[in-house]
């Protein structure tokens, strides 16, 4: 329609005659000619091409759709191809089987497209079991007494009106894998198709014709879990309209109050919990409940993978003096070790954790991560005071030294030089028995008695944090004898001790 428009302005706005258009468009006359003279710009209704029935394979249609339906549970390599189908039915049917290749080869192309064919810009109107979309939320919650306004991941399968969710602090690949492979493992399979939007944790670029440049983790996670991936049209996040009635049904049910917890991998586990028993109540639509229904969805999952897959993002980082590193824009630190100072050190991301790595891929420390735009602080005492114990004398020529609390730093000023090492040892130990945070407070408690010896140390740390009855004084009278250093008499002691007893029982 283009060089149609620009053929008839060239002759009815700037005058030039049929030769000069042909000349100037490479059109032939003719061409040129009859556009100048077209009258009727209707469009030619198009005739829609027939569908092959295939009637000659009628009597084995129910067997071929079941075996091409089974191979969505299966690998891409181990699926049915046109020759293995003919050559089943063959085996199967002998002499009653009649077909060609040719027929049976067109049926199966047919009935591929149909199941395998990828649906693009639309869902359909009735979803078919085993299919399932996904969508995170915001919801505010408690961590051991601290609020985070958190990200919560929703999976829902249409066709039954099931859904899960899942708690996170915030919304990455890492906490989007981990979600889904939690919520995977607890129903025991994996969906065969999830509808997506356009994320970034999945999609790079939306090309023109609808397909997409996907991450290659997240291609990695699909080949490995098996599962079709689609995705919604750009700002057309509606097109997964079970799901998002689900965020909502999800945080008004299961949200509501907020939740205050301790460990939120263990509240992850009741959420999961709490969405099976959601599922007694009935569908709003279809006959029957929403537990009832999702056992043809069960029943259409694919199998979960034998071996496990690590989502952890790996990262390597510059550390300064201290042995310190920055995250997220330098707004969050977190420590390593003075072992690791001025170096490069692996990093694992997790969904919840941040872990540097040694040169064996070990856990050197582990830390809680932090999300949002604030700064933060993350201090590991453990290898630092395990390092100090070590090279005592060298203490207040560190930067380590000026990272102590005060109450270490003022316990230690009171220590022989010799005994430093032995004291540092123990707070290291306190440390990785109780937290640095218990260590300090026993450091404190020994600063108020004056000791500084370690066994002190200790015994302090086990009245404190240990499980220690405290037993009421026992209260004595005049009747017990008192025992002096130089003459002890142990039996006169037992003896008054003994009345005593009788008397009070009296």
């Amino acid at each position: 329609m283009t060089q149609i428009k620009y053929i008839r302005k060239l002759f009815h706005e700037e005058g030039k005659n049929v030769s000069q258009i042909s000349k100037e468009t490479g059109h032939d006359r003719k061409t040129v000619k009859y556009y100048l003279e077209k009258e009727d710009w209707n469009k030619e209704v198009p005739t829609a091409s027939p569908v092959a029935q295939f009637p000659k394979l009628d009597p084995f249609k129910k067997h071929i759709d079941s075996w091409l339906l089974e191979d969505k549970k299966a690998k891409r390599k181990q699926r049915h191809t046109s020759q293995r189908v003919y050559d089943r039915l063959k085996d199967k049917y002998k002499e009653n089987f009649n077909c060609s290749y040719r027929t049976v080869a067109g049926y199966v192309a047919q009935k591929k497209k149909e199941i395998f064919g990828k649906q693009a810009g639309y869902l359909p109107l009735e979803h078919i079991p085993g299919e399932a979309q996904v969508d995170f939320g915001d919801a505010e919650f408690y961590e051991k007494g601290k609020i985070y306004s958190g990200k919560y991941l929703n999976l829902s399968f249409p066709y039954s009106n099931k859904g899960y969710c899942q708690l996170f602090k915030g919304e990455n690949q890492e906490c989007l894998f981990e979600g889904l492979i939690s919520i995977f493992t607890h129903i025991g399979g994996v969906p065969q198709r999830i509808w997506f939007d356009n994320a970034s944790t999945m999609v790079t670029k939306v090309l023109k014709n609808g397909e997409r440049n996907l991450t290659n983790d997240f291609m990695r996670f699909m080949e490995h879990y098996r599962f079709e991936a689609a995705f919604c049209n750009v700002d057309s996040g509606h097109e997964k309209g079970n799901v998002e009635g689900k965020v909502g049904y999800h945080r008004r049910n299961m949200l509501v109050p907020v939740p205050r917890f301790n460990c939120l991998a263990e509240f992850n586990k009741e959420l999961l919990q709490k969405c099976e028993n959601d599922a007694f109540r009935e569908h709003y639509r279809k006959e029957g409940t929403i537990a009832q229904l999702h056992t043809e969805d069960r029943e259409a999952l694919l199998e979960l993978p034998t071996v496990a897959l690590d989502v952890s993002k790996y990262i390597t980082v510059n550390t300064n003096g201290y042995g310190r590193f920055y995250l997220n824009n330098n707004l969050h630190e977190y420590s390593v070790s003075p072992k690791y100072a001025n170096s490069k050190v692996l990093i694992r991301l997790t969904a919840n954790e941040v872990i540097p790595m040694d040169e064996s891929h070990r856990a050197v420390v582990r830390h809680e991560r932090f999300y949002g735009n604030h700064k933060e602080q993350s201090m590991k005492w453990l290898p630092y005071l395990t390092q100090l114990s070590r090279f005592p004398g060298a203490l207040k020529y560190t930067g380590i030294y000026q990272m102590l609390p005060e109450s270490i730093n003022n316990y230690l000023a009171r220590c022989n030089k010799s005994d430093k090492g032995k004291v540092l040892q123990v707070i290291a130990r306190l440390t990785e028995k109780s937290g640095f945070d218990s260590a300090v407070e026993t450091v404190a408690g020994a600063l108020q008695y004056e000791v500084t010896d370690t066994d002190s140390l200790l015994s302090l740390h086990n009245r404190i944090h240990g499980n220690v009855i405290e037993l009421e004084p026992i209260r004595v009278t005049g009747s017990i004898p008192e025992l002096t250093p130089s003459t002890p008499n142990l039996a006169a002691y037992d003896a008054g001790l003994k009345r005593q007893v009788i008397n009070n029982a009296d």
